[in-house]
């Protein structure tokens, strides 16, 4: 059986980076383009979940 740090080394020739849009003013703008102080800001958001209507 593989734990985490064995499956990740021998699957690590299939590993992909992976970018994370955002939406600022209006318009989609990846993450990584960030300055620091706006990427510490993206850290500490809270995903907003809306709470189910009652019918």
């Amino acid at each position: 059986m593989l734990n985490n740090e064995n499956l990740l080394r021998t699957m690590q020739e299939q590993r992909r980076k992976c970018v994370v849009y955002t939406r600022v003013m209006g318009y989609h703008r990846p993450v990584e383009s960030f300055n620091i102080g706006k990427k510490g800001e993206h850290q500490q958001r809270k995903e907003f979940i809306e709470p189910k209507k009652s019918a």
